[in-house]
């Protein structure tokens, strides 16, 4: 196997000197509010000890900086916004966090061909309602207004990916830096592509560990006309993941696809005014150019739930009360943090085919239950992931959720399913990844080890240590 450097460069002030002449001096900064802010994600993993934070301009500035980084062994961690749930942009080793927060241009919109080209900065919701005016819409969407750059560098998903796929699928061409300073560009921005190596993928979900992208061109889709919420409530967690499965064989196209447990639905109804039973829901989004065929999918819908024993339906056209469900399932977390004021929440996200998601399901309700724990589950039903949240106030809650949520990725990986859906592999996930991937996984550090020979580029993520 391939090892990373165990010794790295400390940022000294003759580096600083050569870094501003390099970068821009406006650009470089060591003051320790801002390494702080830089050092801390939205996860609870341990901070980072970025040395020098450095703000990036443009792809050149990028080259000039890496390759001195390359030469001098200063590791470089890419950062977007912090938004990320596994430690992915914190800067283990030191050296410097490469911040992506002033590339934030649209570059060039091609609406004719349903693309838009982008600096990485750029967050994703941003992007979109600078869209809106041409009547397009980029749809993968993490909740978060996560930049593209962290989303590509992590393959994020989100509450759409059931019909539009996740980031990966949604993006035709980057500019890259590579570690020795060479910018590449890779993929094209013709749809259909089959001329060489598809390098475009092998960076999408590299976590910054095998170059920076710089520039990104994706594919857009139409707004739609015509879009319906349908909100169903199961007497059991069985069931409503049983709807899950039916619904997505029936060759309906749910734009979404959710699952919340019944603890989550109460907390939505008794703290963000939803209209919800405490019971095992699914929220459900539909999206139609004729209403004849919204209609139909609805019916179709009502009727798989109501087989399935669905003690409540409710469905609406209404763009107002359809933002509010929308929204307050995206500020689920954001809820349960406040509601546990003095803890953390220890996220899990493991994804598995579909036809084995009630068998998922179903071993994490009974593991969560015999361990004694509090957990709450919500999750992208549609495409198999599921996120078991777990309050805890102290180590020793922390390693019983802990060890429960490590039974729950190593059964979606029996199930033929990954130990992580959307989040990636940054901290907390390393030590899952010889479980899941064997033999592959010295491939993968071939790969490292070709385009980043002295393992400058986010080092500590993917690879156990």
């Amino acid at each position: 196997m391939i090892a990373e450097p165990v010794m790295y460069t400390r940022i000294n002030d003759t580096h600083l000197e050569a870094l501003r002449g390099l970068a821009g001096a406006e650009n470089v900064t060591t003051a320790q509010a801002m390494l702080d802010l830089h050092n801390r994600d939205a996860s609870r993993h341990p901070a980072g000890n970025a040395e020098a934070v450095i703000f990036a301009t443009d792809a050149e500035q990028v080259s000039r900086v890496m390759a001195y980084c390359n030469e001098h062994r200063i590791p470089v961690t890419p950062w977007g916004v912090g938004t990320s749930l596994e430690g992915n942009p914190l800067a283990r080793f030191g050296g410097i966090s490469f911040s992506f927060e002033r590339m934030t241009a649209i570059v060039k919109v091609h609406a004719d061909d349903f693309q838009v080209t982008v600096q990485p900065g750029i967050g994703h919701k941003d992007l979109n309602a600078q869209l809106a005016r041409y009547g397009l819409f980029f749809p993968p969407d993490p909740g978060a207004n996560a930049t593209v750059g962290g989303m590509l560098a992590n393959n994020a998903a989100g509450i759409r990916t059931v019909k539009y796929g996740a980031t990966k699928d949604n993006v035709l061409k980057m500019q890259v830096v590579l570690a020795d300073g060479r910018i590449i560009s890779v993929g094209s921005r013709s749809i259909k592509q089959s001329s060489g190596y598809d390098l475009l993928h092998l960076f999408v979900g590299s976590e910054g560990t095998l170059g920076i992208i710089t520039e990104a061109t994706l594919k857009l889709v139409p707004v739609p006309s015509l879009m319906s919420s349908v909100v169903a409530s199961f007497p059991s967690v069985e069931a409503a993941v049983e709807a899950v499965v039916a619904v997505r064989g029936s060759g309906l196209d749910p734009a979404a696809l959710e699952f919340i447990d019944a603890r989550q639905s109460a907390l939505l109804r008794d703290h963000n005014g939803v209209d919800l039973e405490e019971a095992p829901t699914l929220f459900m989004e539909f999206h139609a150019v004729l209403p004849e065929a919204l209609d139909f999918g609805l019916a179709q819908v009502k009727e798989i739930c109501e087989e399935l024993g669905a003690t409540r339906i409710k469905t609406t056209t209404d763009n107002a009360e359809r933002a509010k469900l929308w929204s307050a399932r995206h500020h689920a977390f954001e809820l349960l943090q406040r509601l546990h004021p003095g803890q953390e929440i220890y996220i899990g996200d493991v994804a598995v085919p579909i036809s084995a998601y009630p068998d998922l399901i179903g071993f994490a309700e009974h593991a969560i239950a015999e361990a004694g724990i509090k957990a709450f589950m919500k999750g992208h039903a549609g495409d198999g992931n599921i996120h078991c949240e777990f309050p805890f106030k102290d180590e020793a809650e922390f390693a019983r959720a802990s060890h429960v949520n490590d039974m729950i990725v190593q059964k979606a990986i029996e199930l033929g399913g990954t130990a992580t859906g959307e989040h990636g592999v940054g901290v907390g996930k390393v030590r899952h990844m010889i479980r899941e991937h064997g033999a592959s996984l010295d491939v993968m550090r071939q790969i490292k080890y070709t385009l980043d020979p002295n393992g400058i580029l986010n080092p500590g993520k993917i690879f156990p240590e």
